[in-house]
């Protein structure tokens, strides 16, 4: 067992799609250990995407990611980080697998509903930016 760290973005969470995306998520074998709705402040998106700090879309995905209210989770399972990545499908939507969360769900490339960790050392980092130890069941 292992742990993955997902955000149901502003879209997502604007359109009452939280309950659907986590069946989904439980659905797939992973299990929803931690979870909690939050506006991110803009110091928070910056550091969290700071590793797209020199890309062209930096600035629109803060103010997206800061445009309303996200839920984040850590997922826990097998495999969780891989297993949560198939779920989700590709960034672009248009590209998604059929079922996936970002085929049903995502407006747009940027507006994608979800975000999920893409490694094991990635999704430590994302967990411990967001959830204190003692809020981890």
């Amino acid at each position: 067992m292992n742990r993955t760290f997902s955000i149901i973005k502003p879209d997502a969470v604007k359109r009452n799609l939280i309950g659907h995306i986590n069946q989904i998520i439980e659905n797939s074998g992973l299990k929803i250990v931690s979870s909690k709705k939050m506006y991110l402040t803009k110091k928070q998106a910056e550091i969290f995407y700071s590793v797209h700090k020199e890309r062209p879309f930096f600035n629109s995905l803060v103010e997206y990611m800061t445009s309303g209210p996200v839920q984040v989770q850590v997922l826990e399972g097998n495999k969780a980080v891989s297993t949560y990545r198939k779920i989700m499908g590709s960034t672009n939507p248009a590209d998604a697998d059929e079922g996936t969360i970002r085929k049903l769900y995502a407006e747009s490339i940027e507006a994608n509903s979800v975000h999920g960790s893409d490694s094991d050392e990635n999704a430590k980092i994302e967990i411990e930016f967001f959830f204190s130890g003692s809020e981890l069941v």
